[in-house]
């Protein structure tokens, strides 16, 4: 009996270890097939890769701008900012000329173009600086001549070619005449339409007369507190005939 027993027991060990083979088997076969179900299947499989270019690949360069980038693009270059238009040209301008003389004598100057060069008196202003009064005549019209002047103090305002008084308020009278000028009709622009000019802050000048074009000068008589020092002398770009009287 004991023998026979034993025998049976060496029988089933094999036969279990072989059942437990089989049943290692089943699993590994069945781990397999589910591993290998779609993404349909409520079991979660490896995560997908996502379509695309090769990751070994080097990344490409970025592409310059372009040259026509509307100007809402930021890499676009701001454009360059126009000339400074010239300023206008004023009474109250600094530019300085000669030194005024110690004496009140004519100051003269003689106009050049004469033939091919036609001005006229466009302008009349007045302006205050520290130590003078500053009356400036402005010019235009063809050419490329200069005007001329007397300037000088009298003892009455006079009309040219008529030799009417005229009436300038003042204690003295300072006739500006420029020399080389010419009608509208030959300059091509509108001469100044202004007569008097009544100044409020000057302390030199009391009033201005401007008096037109006659043959070739155009006059305008300066209402002065006295026979003061004055100074008379040309600024181009634009043309203009300056006379400050000093205070």
């Amino acid at each position: 009996m004991g023998r026979a027993g034993h025998r049976t027991a060496l029988t089933t060990a094999p036969t279990l270890a072989a059942a437990g083979t089989i049943a290692a088997c089943a699993a590994l076969l069945l781990a397999g097939c589910t591993s290998a179900q779609g993404p349909g299947s409520d079991e979660s499989g490896p995560a997908p890769i996502a379509s695309g270019p090769d990751a070994s690949q080097e990344p490409s360069e970025p592409s310059e701008p372009s040259e026509s980038a509307g100007a809402g693009d930021d890499a676009s270059e701001p454009a360059e900012p126009g000339p400074e238009p010239e300023p206008a040209a004023s009474a109250t301008e600094t530019a300085s000329g000669p030194a005024f003389a110690a004496n009140t004598r004519p100051d003269t100057a003689e106009p050049s173009g004469a033939g091919d060069t036609f001005l006229t008196v466009t302008d009349v202003r007045v302006g205050v600086h520290d130590g003078y009064d500053r009356v400036v005549l402005d010019l235009d019209g063809t050419g490329s001549g200069k005007p001329g002047w007397r300037v000088e103090y009298v003892d009455q305002a006079v009309d040219d070619g008529s030799g009417d008084t005229v009436r300038v308020d003042g204690d003295a009278i300072l006739r500006v005449s420029i020399s080389g000028t010419a009608t509208p009709t030959d300059s091509g622009v509108d001469e100044f339409s202004g007569d008097r000019i009544e100044p409020v802050d000057t302390q030199s000048i009391d009033e201005i007369v401007y008096r037109y074009w006659f043959e070739g000068y155009t006059t305008a008589f300066l209402g002065v507190d006295g026979e003061r020092p004055f100074r008379v002398f040309l600024l181009e770009d634009p043309m203009r005939v300056v006379v400050d009287v000093q205070h």
